[in-house]
């Protein structure tokens, strides 16, 4: 015997405690308005499928139209490894549609259903309980006389009542059901409720012990993944699920969360599957691509913040120890590794573990700075991606050289009826605060022309180019500019969420570089430190101001 190992135990591979996997997505799934795929679609997703290695792929429901009929055809006959089902009513012309589609599997199974509810007999199917029981045992050896493997649903099983369900439950068993399903199809029941329910079928039908039962749970209360696993407890051996949890109106019990709980809690659920946790993102995010279903970010195992962590203190835990606040391995599940997210409650032990791997490596004063300008970004931005943070890291390293001028402080105005002005303070190498203004072609044409006049510089502006860095309103401007004096062109970075900010850090950063060659001196020999009453930037290209 063999033994799975979780975060919390470890499970014994006995055949009593295997749990098969029923996989729905291509039928139950494929229910969620606007979820439709087509058959090439199915197929790939089928075979995505196998690879996750699940027990039962339920293909579609043959006889509802040519397109679902050939999409389960053709994953019996390309599909190897699991056991391929097909849905049918309790009719004679169901049955033999789906027996035409599944028989090409090496492990063909046709799922026989009616309804056991009272409200869904006599509105749904205009059946008293008698012809349903009839429909029942007559049905399910009909689906015997084409294949061994017979699953038999009593739909809205969890609103029938008791003795009733047991009796068709009875029934179906003794036609030669191999599997019979108890859905909470409308997602009504409770975990107590259902456990009740499985331990009285257990109880009172005859040969039950020969029969795996399955469960098929609906999420309409929010309940469908804890009433599949306490059903598992009481006896049930086979869960339906479907991938991200989508189907009809609210959903079904999300396999990965069923499959993870059970492969986490081994303690506790002493029971394993055959599904390698290892291929789940990639399915959910296949799942979602082709159906158009977006998985929401807070979503269970394979929502994009499942591994994501924010707050300083849960990031500090997190760098000491994994566990500490992360109960499964992002890596198993194929998530990639944990993401330490930076936004406003981020710490500067996270700040600094991502900087380094991004590869700065900054310490003391630096990495003050830094942090403290982080704080300032993430005052302005709900997140900070890698990418802008680089470039603040790059501005802030360039720009924070205490021997060259340093930005202080920046206020424009602007306007098409008003003219373009800006205020600068600047800290000035000797390290006194010198602050100035002037007016330009446009605010940041202001800015560099309070900048000439404070530093003494006079040089012209060659180019000019504004990127965003990330996507949405709140990205930060990433400004990249070429400064020419003399002969000599250099160039100047400035990142910001300000793209006059930004600008003005990229200006600066160019006159700064002239001044560290020690040839910034205007024709008459002047102190490139002496401020000087230059006027606004000449030779600048009005798109500049723009």
């Amino acid at each position: 015997m063999s033994s799975q190992s979780g975060e919390s135990g470890v499970v014994s591979h006995d055949k009593n405690n295997r749990v098969i996997i029923f996989d729905t997505t291509l039928r139950d799934g494929e229910q969620s308005p606007g979820a439709t795929m087509n058959v090439d679609e199915k197929i790939e997703i089928a075979k995505q499928l196998a690879r996750l290695g699940v027990d039962v792929i339920e293909a579609g429901f043959p006889i509802s139209s040519e397109g679902d009929f050939e999409a389960v055809r053709r994953i019996a006959q390309e599909v190897k490894g699991p056991t391929i089902a097909g849905l049918a009513r309790a009719r004679a012309q169901d049955i033999d549609r789906c027996w035409e589609a599944v028989k090409h599997s090496d492990k063909p199974r046709i799922h026989v259903f009616i309804s056991s509810s009272d409200i869904h007999l006599q509105h749904l199917f205009k059946l008293t309980r008698e012809e349903a029981l009839v429909q029942t045992r007559e049905m399910v050896a009909h689906a015997k006389q084409y294949c061994d493997d017979i699953e038999f649903s009593a739909q809205d099983a969890t609103r029938s009542e008791l003795d009733y369900l047991c009796q068709m439950i009875q029934a179906a068993v003794d036609a030669g059901a191999t599997t019979v399903n108890l859905p909470d199809t409308v997602g009504y029941t409770t975990p107590d409720e259902y456990e009740n329910m499985i331990l009285t079928v257990k109880a009172r039908v005859k040969g039950i012990e020969n029969v795996i039962i399955s469960v098929h749970c609906h999420n309409d209360l929010g309940m469908a993944v804890a009433n599949s696993l306490t059903t598992l407890r009481a006896g049930a051996r086979q869960v339906e699920c479907t991938i991200n949890g989508i189907g009809e109106r609210a959903g079904n019990a999300a396999l990965e969360e069923i499959v993870m709980a059970l492969n986490t809690r081994g303690d506790f659920f002493n029971l394993w599957t055959g599904v390698d946790i290892g291929q789940i993102q990639k399915t959910s995010r296949m799942v979602s691509s082709f159906t158009g279903i977006p998985v929401q970010p807070n979503k269970a195992i394979v929502g994009s913040n499942a591994f994501a962590h924010e707050s300083g203190i849960h990031q500090d835990g997190m760098l000491k120890e994994r566990r500490t606040y992360e109960i499964m391995d992002a890596s198993a599940v194929g998530a990639g590794d944990t993401n330490l997210v930076l936004g406003k409650h981020s710490g500067r032990h996270a700040f600094k573990k991502k900087l380094q791997d991004l590869g700065y490596y900054l310490e003391g004063e630096e990495l003050n700075r830094a942090f403290f300008e982080f704080k300032q970004l993430c005052d302005r931005k709900k997140t900070v991606t890698d990418r802008e943070l680089e470039a603040l890291v790059i501005d802030q390293v360039q720009n924070e050289n205490k021997t060259l001028y340093r930005l202080e402080q920046i206020q424009a105005t602007s306007g098409d009826k008003s003219i373009p002005t800006a205020t600068v303070k600047l800290v000035a190498p000797d390290g006194t605060i010198v602050t100035d203004s002037a007016t330009g072609d446009g605010p940041v044409d202001a800015v560099c022309a309070a900048i000439n006049r404070i530093t003494g510089v006079h040089c012209v502006l060659s180019e000019f180019n504004i990127t965003a860095i990330t996507k949405g309103i709140d990205s930060m401007g990433e400004v990249a500019i070429k400064v020419s004096y003399k002969g000599r062109t250099v160039s100047g970075h400035g990142a910001h969420t300000d793209i006059i900010v930004a600008s003005a850090r990229a200006y600066l950063q160019a006159v700064n570089r002239f001044v560290q060659m020690g040839e910034f001196a205007d024709e008459s020999g002047a102190d490139p430190y002496r401020r000087d009453e230059f006027g606004p930037l000449a030779g600048t290209s009005r798109a500049f101001g723009r």
